[in-house]
């Protein structure tokens, strides 16, 4: 059987991707248990302004969450088909879209009763299942070799930055 192989900007901007968001997630869960906690708090607490951090990696995240979402509609569109790339792909984007309109006074005020904060809070959670059945996903269709070859820094010809602009055009252009 032949190794699994994913294009290099896929797996630049997944890998990206992939980084950011467990680091939004987690300060995210600081920023939520230091500030808001109604349904519970962390048994610990770490000092900083999570408030801050938590936006610097949203700073980072969004145009990267932007780059893969214009991936995934272009040259990605057939991975979109599997549900669980789908559902990460806009929980994902609920995330970033909401935290994008959120005003850090909020919480540091108190002002929990925002319909944006809410929202916020509600793609937090789906990212977190999102990402949970989307790794579930590929180790069912392809097993080690396909969560692997996300992660190899192998490129075949036709596959390097001078070819990505290529690749994108062919596929808008594909009947697909």
């Amino acid at each position: 059987m032949a190794r699994p192989y994913q294009p290099s900007l896929l797996r630049l901007l997944h890998g990206a991707t992939a980084l950011m968001v467990p680091l939004a997630w987690l300060s995210g869960l600081l920023v939520y248990s230091i500030h808001d906690g109604r349904f519970g708090r962390l048994p610990f607490s770490l000092p900083g302004d999570w408030i801050n951090l938590h936006g610097t990696v949203a700073v980072v995240l969004w145009p990267l969450a932007l780059l893969f979402g214009l991936y995934a509609l272009s040259a990605g569109r057939a991975r979109l088909r599997l549900p669980a790339n789908a559902i990460a792909l806009l929980a994902l984007v609920l995330a970033v879209g909401s935290g994008k309109l959120m005003n850090e006074h909020w919480l540091r005020d108190g002002q929990l009763d925002h319909l944006v904060y809410a929202i916020h809070l509600l793609a937090w959670l789906l990212i977190a299942l999102a990402v949970g059945l989307h790794v579930l996903t590929v180790l069912q269709r392809g097993g080690v070799p396909l969560a692997r070859s996300m992660a190899s820094l192998q490129l075949r010809p036709g596959d390097l930055p001078g070819d990505w602009w290529d690749q994108i055009r062919r596929s808008l252009n594909s009947k697909r």
